[in-house]
């Protein structure tokens, strides 16, 4: 078995060592002898997106997001919705998250029009949410840092990735955090989140190996460390007791 991860925009979205989530899922698809290929594709660059298993956008600021618009409308934005739409495993971080909405509106009342693969839109705030934050997934609990001033709602059809335990999520207000959709996985955490929860990692990487051959099992990983550095964040977010 082989997986091929399209890593997109790794020249400007890559805030808080976001690139950290391509390495961990290549790392836990070789330690169990499955294969994995990452093809950067940067601003300017276009290639048909059907010939990957995997889709990782990382987080960006607002500056960074407008710079993609542009490279988006060249016909790069067309070929991600397309690619949504057929089942793709996407992996999608804070701005990143945010592009695959349908508009951007800043707290000034300026509005972008986004990709609209997902039914969601971000509203921007003066205040920023900002910390360490949890929420519980069918993967388990999830620990990760957030920053960003976009509030975030889901549409039709689109469900969160999780609910939040502490911190603010998509909004602040509703509890949500996150997006789900077909096989599109969206979330607000930096950090990177994938090498400190291994169980969301392996959830996303078997969306993508059972679209790709059907079926798909993962073999057990020991994970000492990766849920030793889970549960510190987590301590550290909800106190011993919890």
């Amino acid at each position: 078995m082989e997986l091929r991860i399209c890593h997109l925009y790794p020249d400007v979205l890559n805030l808080y060592g976001d690139r950290g989530n391509v390495l961990t899922m290549k790392k836990r698809l070789e330690w169990r002898g499955i294969g994995c290929t990452v093809t950067e594709l940067p601003i300017g660059e276009r290639q048909p997106l059907s010939k990957f298993d995997l889709l990782f956008v990382g987080g960006g600021q607002d500056f960074e997001q407008g710079l993609l618009l542009d490279d988006l409308r060249s016909g790069k934005g067309e070929d991600i919705k397309a690619a949504v739409a057929d089942g793709l495993t996407f992996l999608c971080i804070c701005g990143g998250y945010q592009l695959m909405g349908r508009y951007y509106e800043t707290h000034t009342g300026e509005k972008f029009s986004f990709l609209g693969a997902l039914d969601l839109y971000t509203v921007g705030a003066a205040e920023r949410m900002i910390g360490n934050f949890a929420f519980e997934t069918e993967f388990g609990t999830v620990v990760g840092f957030e920053n960003h001033s976009g509030r975030t709602y889901l549409g039709e059809g689109v469900r969160p990735l999780g609910k939040v335990i502490r911190g603010c999520g998509n909004n602040g207000a509703d509890g949500t955090e996150g997006a789900r959709y077909l096989n599109c996985f969206c979330t607000y955490s930096h950090g990177p989140v994938l090498p400190k929860n291994p169980g969301l990692c392996d959830g996303i990487l078997l969306s993508a190996l059972s679209r790709k051959y059907g079926c798909a099992a993962l073999e057990p990983l020991g994970d000492m460390s990766e849920r030793e550095a889970h549960d510190s964040v987590l301590r550290s977010i909800t106190g011993p007791g919890e």
